[in-house]
């Protein structure tokens, strides 16, 4: 899968996932306050291919200073800007358990332009309380507000059966990009983004890498 950036050539998925890694690598350049890279050094930092990260980088629309390379800086605000993050977006969380709860406690989303300004559940004993100054709600009211707010990012931790319910409720009410941590896939209308998280399956994926490379000597057990 593509994405089109407004007028720009399609970005593949691979390439927009490595962007937020290079502005983390770019960040620290900053702050050892070193003031040009290019693709080369980037891709060796980072154990990458050079030419690939030139390639990722061009989607963005920055160009190069001959025998410079990027400016660093502005680099890293080119990506920014490119991925949206100047423009902060608010978005709600449906279920304030565990999992929920850290998200909410997690202060590195306003770095990257997301605002979670509500949080929404069923049990009487969390409905009122302040997750991180975020107003835990009933889910009766999530319709309403996601209508009257205009929401439309929508963050779901909630058990497998009442996970398609509440994307229901979103769509209904207008949330266009899904960010799924439940084990299940829901059933969406195609102009609704679904980003789904398994994290069962991620780690069972590093469990047998490493299993991988036990059994073939690279690592000691």
């Amino acid at each position: 899968m593509d994405f089109k950036i407004k007028d720009k050539n399609p970005i593949p998925v691979p390439s927009l996932r490595r962007l937020p890694l290079y502005h983390h690598y770019l960040k620290e350049q900053i702050n050892k306050n070193i003031l040009f890279t290019s693709a080369t050094i980037i891709a060796e930092d980072l154990n990458l291919i050079p030419i690939q990260v030139r390639k990722d980088l061009s989607y963005t629309g920055i160009i190069g200073k001959p025998k410079l390379g990027y400016d660093i800086k502005e680099l890293a605000s080119t990506i920014e800007t490119f991925l949206g993050w100047h423009n902060t977006k608010n978005a709600f969380l449906v279920g304030t358990g565990n999992l929920g709860e850290a998200i909410l406690g997690y202060n590195g989303f306003n770095d990257i332009g997301i605002k979670i300004i509500g949080g929404f559940d069923v049990d009487k004993n969390k409905i009122g309380r302040e997750i991180n100054n975020v107003k835990i709600l009933p889910v009766e009211k999530l319709e309403s507000l996601i209508k009257r707010m205009k929401i439309k990012i929508g963050i779901i931790t909630v058990s497998a059966k009442a996970a398609q319910d509440i994307a229901n409720i979103m769509v209904n009410a207008g949330i266009k990009a899904i960010w799924n941590f439940s084990p299940v896939k829901l059933k969406i209308p195609p102009d609704v983004i679904v980003q789904s998280e398994n994290l069962a399956t991620s780690l069972s994926v590093l469990v047998k890498k490493l299993e991988i490379k036990i059994n073939l000597g690279e690592i000691n057990e």
